[in-house]
């Protein structure tokens, strides 16, 4: 039986994308790989990929409007797929869940968010002791809320500081990629001056761990000239 870190890495390419171009190119790869083979890992690849393209494409690009629906409807089907295993399920679960603040923002159906942050929540009792996805999720939902969401907004500081601690206790808990956005996403959230000692020992950690501006650097790095103005 596959399990949760061999599905993190079957997932991988799929996941957190900083580079637009990239994206676009891997659209139709994935889309041609379920084609081809229409498994169910490969769908929930495809599910994926449909967030990546709503988040990072679909606000800014008419021809990416829908994506999230897509995601929406793809993701539901793999949840309910006879053979989605438990240790696939942090993932279905997690990016349904954030597919429907997508849909949400897309159609203006707001009813969707409450239900969206219900499947956070179910999401995160079942599995988010052991797997940063569903807490990552959310926290990166959360905080791109509208301000009227305040409640909501402020699960963002509880998730990211969850993260951390549960990667200090455990170092295998999330990769060095999703260390260096929740780094970077903990000082965000805490621009006042008294976190600010913390806040830029976070933001050179993200930076440490990313060389190459494949994750959180470039954000942290500009997060650190804000702070300095």
């Amino acid at each position: 039986m596959t399990t949760l870190n061999e599905y993190q890495i079957a997932l991988d390419d799929v996941m957190e994308f900083i580079d637009n171009n990239l994206l676009q190119s891997k659209l139709p790869e994935v889309e041609t790989e379920y084609k081809e083979t229409p498994s169910l890992l490969n769908k929930v690849r495809l599910g994926i990929i449909y967030h990546e393209v709503a988040l990072n494409l679909g606000f800014f690009n008419k021809h990416y409007k829908g994506y999230a629906q897509k995601s929406l409807t793809v993701l539901s089907d793999c949840e309910a797929h006879p053979q989605a295993s438990e240790a696939l399920q942090p993932f279905i679960l997690s990016y349904k869940a954030s597919a429907m603040a997508l849909v949400a923002a897309e159609t203006f159906k707001l009813s969707l968010i409450g239900k969206s942050f219900q499947l956070f929540e179910i999401t995160i009792q079942k599995y988010g002791a052991i797997h940063y996805l569903p807490e990552f999720m959310r926290g990166s939902v959360a905080e791109n809320l509208p301000w009227f969401y305040f409640r909501k907004r402020a699960l963002a500081k509880i998730d990211f500081e969850n993260i951390i601690r549960k990667q200090a206790q455990h170092p295998e808990y999330a990769s060095w990629k999703i260390m260096s956005f929740v780094y970077w996403a903990w000082a965000k959230q805490h621009p006042q001056r008294k976190y600010r000692s913390q806040a830029l020992a976070y933001l050179q950690k993200a930076i440490e761990l990313d060389p190459n501006y494949l994750a959180g650097r470039k954000r942290s790095e500009e997060l650190i000239a804000k702070f300095a103005n």
